[in-house]
């Protein structure tokens, strides 16, 4: 069974940076594709999508919620069977837990983390 662990929260001021991690064990080779993405859920609000990587025989492809576009990369290291989300340009908004997902697609995800926090100061 798939685990993740994510790491790299913090506090941080208003238009830094963070680099947060996702390390996953535990998985097989079996998949035809797989797919590592990133939610946040703020205090009080829904958990909501931020990024998504997923590769396989199709190749890579990435997604992102519309707001962090150009700000959020998301990026994977095979050999470490890890998932980055680099966030630029933080915003008192993007104060939330951030959560680690794993699954198929860049749409399905159905193995949680158990978060790390993100506080932007303003």
């Amino acid at each position: 069974q798939v685990q993740l662990a994510e790491s790299g929260g913090g506090l941080v001021q208003t238009g830094g940076s963070l680099r947060l991690s996702c390390a996953a064990s535990g998985r097989t080779n079996s998949a035809s594709s797989y797919s590592l993405g990133w939610f946040r859920q703020a205090p009080g609000r829904e958990r909501e999508f931020v990024a998504a990587i997923v590769w396989g025989d199709g190749g890579e492809f990435t997604r992102y919620r519309g707001s962090v576009k150009g700000r959020f990369t998301i990026s994977r290291d095979v050999a470490k069977d890890t998932a980055y989300l680099q966030a630029n340009s933080l915003k008192p908004e993007g104060t939330a837990v951030y959560y680690c997902a794993a699954g198929s697609s860049l749409f399905e995800f159905d193995v949680w983390g158990q978060g790390t926090q993100v506080t932007v100061s303003s």
